[in-house]
């Protein structure tokens, strides 16, 4: 008999909803009864891609008389941390204050009020060396709560205190200046791993926004050194085994520090990420490799993580069949019954396939030379050669999918959607892909106009089993409000169709009436209609994706620049003077702030194209702009026979001039005199 759950339309949530436990979802029911029976919670988090959550589930929660304890002991509550971001937020920083570490399936006890007293992430269903087993927890947990609530309450309330500290900014001193940006430079360069990219030791995670920064960095400063950082760790990802060699697409992160053996699902937010990462690579050095991840990567997430509506699916799991990476790996023998001789010996030297494997047996798809050397080394053609590669890579691909396939997480998440939204757009506008750019479009159709509520507010995560309208839940974050913000201007640069700076200043007007702090002027995570808990999160700083509030301050500045308010400029620059102390204590951890101070603090380009749309010129001029790597100049255009649109102050006026495709270009607040030809643009560029 199902529980509760199966209400939910969480993917996560539904693979607990046969347990023998009681599970409710967070909410007021579970919390009432709590109270009502003098109960304390066992609160459950995790993520339907995660491995240990997987196992801790099959070995406690899949168990009788385990889900007998807990039934008769605690009030239950499961939540998907990807839904519900702010209850994980607040109890992993409680795990954490009392373990020193955290992670998940986290585990955590609770008062019926909320109030943290013991937690730890996964526990094993029997006694293990140093490890106390749930069984054994659960029944401690009990009988303390029975008997020595006082002190567990008193316990509680210092974890409480250092969950409140957390969420209070700190106060900043001075003015926001680019010298932040230089002050972090020792920090993020200092623990590179030159030999293998990325930083130090192991596990090795991807980390784009870091890598952002320091691009950023090398544009401003031109150092080769930081420029050759990011290159090899670029090319390193690209050639281990975190990258699916094959299907395209990152795995999480490497257990290792050579990226050779991944944690292998595959995160939507990570490979948003990338695709930018990358793409901002080749236009930083043209590297053909930076631009192939780029293309792979978009065609994984178009053919595997893709709804019919548009939107993308958040994860794909790790484990199939019950056993991490099978789906992934290969021996000799698969090879072999798959690709005939000549095929097969090309497989097994240009991807490090042997008979004792690389990992349990198995062999991960890697690249032990770049494929640019494993051209040269061959005397064979090529062009031959690379035809021969990308033919046997769609064999291996074809022959793969017949496998029982990891499962997807089909939930379509607003803020990760707004990451992907953003890939696509900036990839086809820089490529001249229009395939990608309507994924991009359809994408912000789907968000804008089906993922909200009755008050048109915007709304988290929505899903569909079918071809119906779907359901969309769960009001939305910060970082909803400040991803999508962001993704929908530069889906404007990228069509130059106005309407999409229209939504975007709407949401981003709901953003700040509903999560703007005017006492520290800065943005919280959750709005005052969310669930009330111990305390409002607002959590600064960067993590696997980007602290929501840093993204609001560059999504503003830019919002400012295409509106002519400066008050969003303002609201941005505020936030950041909030969090100057952390940027010169913890550069690392606010790298996207810091992108923020770079866009803030650099001499910014305004470019305005008016003309024909199928004008070779205008065409040109746009080709000429996507070239190179440019984060700080704003991009905007009229195609339409009515020369400049009224409604933006950076068009309004603009005409052509004796009837040609114009450029506009200004800087430092002082606009240049419009020119028709590609190559006096680029004189005025430069």
């Amino acid at each position: 008999m199902s529980n509760r759950l199966a209400q939910e339309t969480s993917p996560y949530l539904l693979q607990h909803k046969d347990n023998p436990v009681d599970w409710y979802p967070w909410g007021d029911e579970a919390l009432a009864a709590a109270r009502l029976l003098d109960k304390p919670i066992l609160l459950s988090i995790g993520y339907s891609s995660c491995h240990w959550c997987h196992v801790m589930a099959h070995e406690s929660f899949e168990d009788e008389s385990i889900a007998a304890m807990m039934n008769a002991n605690f009030v239950n509550i499961k939540v998907d941390r990807e839904e519900l971001p702010d209850v994980d937020s607040i109890y992993m920083t409680a795990v954490q204050a009392m373990t020193g570490s955290g992670g998940w399936p986290l585990t955590i006890f609770i008062t019926p009020d909320g109030q943290p007293f013991y937690g730890g992430t996964y526990f094993p269903p029997e006694d293990r060396p140093n490890m106390a087993g749930f069984p054994r927890v659960l029944a401690a947990i009990s009988d303390a709560y029975t008997n020595r609530r006082k002190e567990i309450l008193e316990n509680s309330q210092q974890i409480v205190s250092a969950i409140r500290e957390q969420s209070t900014p700190q106060k900043g001193e001075g003015d926001v200046e680019e010298s932040l940006i230089f002050g972090s430079f020792t920090h993020l360069v200092g623990n590179a791993d030159l030999q293998n990219g990325g930083t130090q030791g192991a596990p090795k995670f991807p980390q784009p926004m870091v890598y952002e920064l320091l691009l950023r960095y090398w544009k401003r400063t031109g150092s080769s050194q930081v420029l050759d950082i990011i290159t090899l760790t670029l090319e390193k990802m690209a050639q281990g085994g975190i990258y699916d060699q094959i299907g395209g697409g990152f795995a999480r992160y490497s257990v290792d520090d050579v990226w050779l053996v991944p944690h292998f699902e595959k995160m939507l937010y990570d490979n948003a990420q990338l695709v930018s990462l990358y793409l901002h690579g080749y236009q930083a050095t043209k590297k053909p490799l930076f631009k192939k991840i780029v293309e792979e990567t978009l065609e994984y997430v178009t053919r595997e993580m893709t709804h019919a509506s548009g939107g993308f699916y958040s994860a794909s799991d790790a484990d199939s069949e019950g056993v991490e990476g099978k789906y992934f790996v290969w021996t000799v023998d698969e090879i072999d019954s798959v690709l005939d001789p000549p095929d097969a010996e090309l497989a097994k030297a240009l991807w490090g396939i042997s008979d004792e494997g690389n990992f349990e047996g198995s062999n991960i798809l890697y690249l032990p030379i770049s494929e640019a050397e494993f051209l040269s080394r061959s005397a064979q053609e090529p062009d031959d050669l690379r035809n021969d590669i990308e033919r046997v890579k769609k064999l291996l691909l074809d022959a793969r999918s017949k496998r029982v396939a990891p499962d997807i997480d089909t939930k379509i998440l607003t803020s990760w959607n707004a990451l992907m939204l953003k890939a696509f757009a900036e990839a086809g506008a820089v490529f001249e892909n229009e395939k990608w750019v309507s994924a991009a479009e359809e994408n912000a159709r789907l968000l804008v106009e089906r993922v909200k509520d009755s008050e048109s507010r915007l709304l988290h995560t929505w899903s569909s089993t079918s071809d119906t309208e779907g359901e969309a839940r769960i009001l939305g974050y910060l970082e909803d409000h400040a991803y999508l913000v962001d993704a929908l201007l530069t889906l404007y640069e990228a069509t130059f169709e106005y309407s999409y700076v229209d939504r975007a200043q709407s949401i981003a007007d709901q953003m700040v009436e509903r999560f703007w702090d005017t006492d520290w002027r800065v943005f919280y995570d959750t709005s005052l209609e969310h669930s009330k808990l111990l305390v409002r999160p607002r959590d600064v700083l960067d993590n696997a994706v980007p602290s929501g509030g840093a993204i609001a301050a560059m999504a503003l500045q830019r919002l400012s620049a295409f509106t002519g308010d400066s008050i969003y400029a303002e609201l941005a620059e505020a936030s950041m003077e909030a969090l100057i102390p952390h940027m010169e204590q913890v550069p690392s951890a606010v790298t996207s702030w810091l992108a923020a101070v770079d866009f803030l603090t650099a001499n910014k380009q305004e470019v305005v194209l008016i003309g024909d749309t199928n004008d070779d010129v205008i065409g040109d001029m746009k080709r000429e702009l996507r070239r190179t790597y440019e984060p700080n100049r704003v991009i905007a255009g009229s195609f339409t026979e009515s020369d400049g649109d009224e409604k933006s102050p950076l068009l309004r006026g603009r005409k052509r001039v004796n009837g040609k495709a114009t450029a506009f270009v200004c800087e430092k607040y002082a606009c240049k005199l419009p020119v028709t030809s590609v190559a006096e643009m680029v004189e005025q560029l430069n």
